[in-house]
């Protein structure tokens, strides 16, 4: 007996170490959350039917009476390339403009960026990779070419008091070059935000992704580039784009990308599924307490409206789950 009590102590220090261990490796996340809305553009961006601008006018101002406070709104595009995004200056005039709330739209050159600003444009985004064999793919030059194209834009968004966003496709892999070097990742985020990009997007373009790669980019980047300078952008291909994003809060990233019903999805990814769906974002970061401002219910409702309005369904579980409810 006395040998017992003698031990108890002991145990009880144990288990509270443990609990110490595993609440320190869970991490600290953010107190608030930042989601940039890319449905009207990235998630309609390779949809096969054009979608009548009406429709893409009222989802934006659906989506902008749920509290979101970034949607990205269109891409000036050249509709050779993208005939989704032809309608850009209809769009981008034609939607409500909430205070408080901002519409970036994506310049992949420096005429689209002169035909954004023309249209009321405040803020814009450019694109680069972290694989060279996708950027030659899909913009026909090489990472060092896609950077010295991208500095006339700065240049004149700079002058203009125009705020510019970086993305950074495969920065969990490539569809050609497999896995990608977490160095390179911080290399080519670290050269956008050098050049003056205020955020940098890191993006899981074809889905491949699992929280230990995220981890481990993260890490390499976060030594470059500040932490309240980058967000994350998560496909769901393999079903990991919540997880992914969870492991990005835990160290620490306070802003997500992510699109209403999970629209969107790389179209050289096999399988892709779509981005991270708003609304199972929305419903996880209620669920950690974290504050986004957000109101589910009208988020659902926007989801269902470009559902029916693609006649497809959505690719929200919270949104199915709500429905069987």
């Amino acid at each position: 007996m006395a040998t017992m009590r003698r031990a108890l102590p002991g145990r009880l220090v144990g288990l509270a170490s443990l609990r110490a261990v595993s609440t320190s490796s869970m991490g600290t996340f953010p107190k608030q959350v930042k989601i940039v809305e890319v449905g009207p553009r990235d998630g309609l961006q390779n949809e096969k039917n054009i979608v009548p601008t009406p429709v893409k006018i009222k989802l934006i101002d659906m989506l902008s009476e749920t509290g979101l406070p970034v949607i990205e709104a269109t891409s000036f595009v050249s509709p050779k390339w993208v005939p989704q995004m032809a309608d850009h200056t209809e769009v981008l005039k034609g939607i409500k403009k909430f205070p408080g709330i901002n519409y970036p739209v994506l310049t992949p050159n420096f005429k689209g960026f002169e035909a954004a600003v023309a249209a009321g444009a405040k803020e814009v985004s450019i694109f680069g990779a972290a694989s060279e064999l996708f950027t030659r793919k899909n913009i026909n030059s090489s990472i060092e070419e896609s950077f010295q194209r991208y500095d006339s834009i700065m240049k004149a968004a700079q002058a203009k008091g125009i705020l510019v966003r970086g993305y950074v496709s495969c920065a969990l892999g490539c569809p050609y070059e497999g896995k990608i070097s977490p160095a390179k990742v911080a290399e080519v985020a670290k050269r956008m935000y050098s050049m003056g990009c205020y955020e940098i997007s890191l993006g899981d373009t074809i889905g491949v992704g699992t929280p230990g790669a995220m981890r481990d980019m993260l890490t390499a980047v976060m030594h470059e580039v500040p932490l309240a300078a980058l967000a994350v952008h998560c496909h769901d291909t393999y079903g990991q784009a919540l997880a992914n994003t969870l492991m990005a809060l835990q160290m620490g990233v306070s802003v997500v990308d992510s699109s209403v019903a999970g629209l969107g999805g790389c179209p050289y990814a096999r399988g892709a599924s779509g981005n991270l769906a708003t609304e199972d974002l929305v419903y996880m970061l209620s669920g950690l307490g974290i504050h986004m401002g957000v109101n589910l219910q009208k988020l659902l409702e926007a989801g269902d409206f470009i559902c029916q309005a693609l006649n497809r369904k959505t690719n929200s579980k919270v949104a199915q789950a709500s429905c069987k409810l």
